[in-house]
């Protein structure tokens, strides 16, 4: 039996101070039941917890080490930087240098303004596209998440066309009235929705492969049709790679389906690990930023020279070694390795990966969007996760969330993870 008492008992004193014992609801596994771990260090592709136990990571802070943990170039990196200061509140030089690296990776970023947070990036950049248009309407989708903002916190109306409810408590219906919440995957009812609405809708935004409802991709033609639609009615679009972002492409999802969004938000890669995120887009739009322009944004700890450091060390990494190969190879292998041993556990898996991201469904229905997503079988995930745990294998606490490979995966790992599931899998 595997011993986790030292995290039992911080879990419970983590009650007593702060709410729900974690600074991030999915850390509290409600969804998969029992008591979060605490993490006592993290090397490569693996974390070691309090109590010692060393698990292969697939969650890498939620994306952000995709070059494993403890990257001895971003370490040295934060070191450099950390001895000539913490923050500023000033402009410095590795602010430009970011930016140089965003710009030549992403073609459709011309500008691009540094955050804190990937919810601070897409909060400003509906503000932006708002701003630009001068309209109100904004569309989302289903299963996209784009942070904790007020007006993306939406949950669908009754139909199609309906505005979104808010999918918070403390959250005024005003404030959600001008979100209007689609179907992903869904064509049709984007195009429904612009003939409704006419002259009033600023922007689409979405996850072009969504990370936050497990993963599913665009149906061929999907993202196409989004940029046809949004150009022909004078909104924009903006794709939310806070995710995406130098993980599925070097470009990030905009350069592996060859589609250029109006504006882009990014997060996680780009700080190396550290608090970090950007917005970027048409420099004609983002000149309407302050102090150019009308739209206001700000942030003391933007362009932090930790984050800066850390990410540009990240970034350059991946742009000089052969990340980008190296992950979809161990994608395919374990993508490959999962699918025959849920077959031949005869268990009904829904394994949808794309580049280094991935995710299990307990559905025999492909998964295309959330409604398809919530037919897997809940129970049997979290069963499945505990399982995995005690293996040595550390998944994202949750059915609805995405697992992340890194370059510091070996083939090796992947065959002890496939390994493990199947053993899993027939228990299930």
């Amino acid at each position: 039996m595997i011993s986790r008492a030292k995290s039992e008992a911080l879990f419970a004193e983590a009650l007593q101070h702060i709410p729900g014992g974690v600074n991030s609801p999915v850390r509290a596994f409600r969804a998969v039941g029992g008591q979060p771990f605490f993490v006592d260090r993290a090397k490569g592709a693996r974390i070691w917890d309090v109590d010692g136990n060393e698990l292969i990571d697939y969650v890498g802070t939620w994306g952000p080490a995709i070059l494993g943990h403890a990257h001895p170039k971003i370490i040295a990196a934060v070191q450099h930087a950390a001895e000539r200061g913490t923050s500023f509140g000033i402009p410095n030089p590795l602010e430009v240098t970011m930016a140089r690296l965003v710009k030549a990776a992403v073609p459709s970023v011309e500008k691009v303004r540094m955050t804190s947070s990937g919810t601070e990036a897409c909060m400003s950049a509906i503000r932006l596209a708002r701003g630009f248009t001068k309209r109100d309407k904004i569309i989302k989708f289903d299963g996209c998440y784009h942070g904790h903002t007020d007006s993306l916190l939406v949950k669908a109306g009754s139909g199609a066309l309906t505005f979104g409810h808010p999918d918070s408590a403390g959250v005024p219906a005003a404030f959600t009235q001008h979100t209007i919440v689609l179907p992903y995957n869904d064509v049709e009812s984007v195009k429904a929705a612009f003939a409704a609405n006419p002259s009033q809708i600023a922007g689409i935004i979405l996850e072009p492969v969504p990370g936050n409802a497990g993963l599913y991709l665009p149906r061929p033609g999907y993202l196409e049709a989004l940029r046809e639609i949004t150009a022909a009615n004078g909104a924009l679009l903006i794709f939310d790679e806070v995710m995406t972002g130098f993980r599925l492409a070097r470009g990030g999802a905009q350069q592996r389906f060859g589609i250029r969004p109006d504006l882009s938000c990014f997060g996680k890669i780009i700080g190396g690990g550290l608090p970090v995120g950007a917005f970027g887009g048409h420099a004609e739009i983002m000149d309407c930023l302050a102090p150019l322009g009308p739209v206001y944004q700000a942030g003391t700890l933007s362009g932090n020279p930790l984050a800066m450091a850390a990410g540009i060390a990240a970034l350059e990494e991946l742009e000089t070694s052969d990340a980008c190969r190296k992950l979809e190879e161990l994608s395919a292998q374990l993508e490959s390795g999962m699918k025959d041993a849920a077959k031949a556990a005869g268990v009904p898996v829904q394994f949808n990966a794309c580049g280094s991201m991935f995710c299990v469904y307990f559905t025999d229905r492909p998964v295309h969007n959330l409604a398809d997503a919530m037919h897997s079988d809940r129970a049997r995930f979290a069963k499945y996760f505990h399982g995995m745990l005690d293996a040595g294998v550390y998944l994202a606490p949750s059915q609805f969330e995405a697992g992340f490979i890194s370059t510091a995966h070996t083939p090796a790992d992947i065959d002890t993870t496939v390994r493990a599931a199947a053993k899993v899998m027939k228990s299930l």
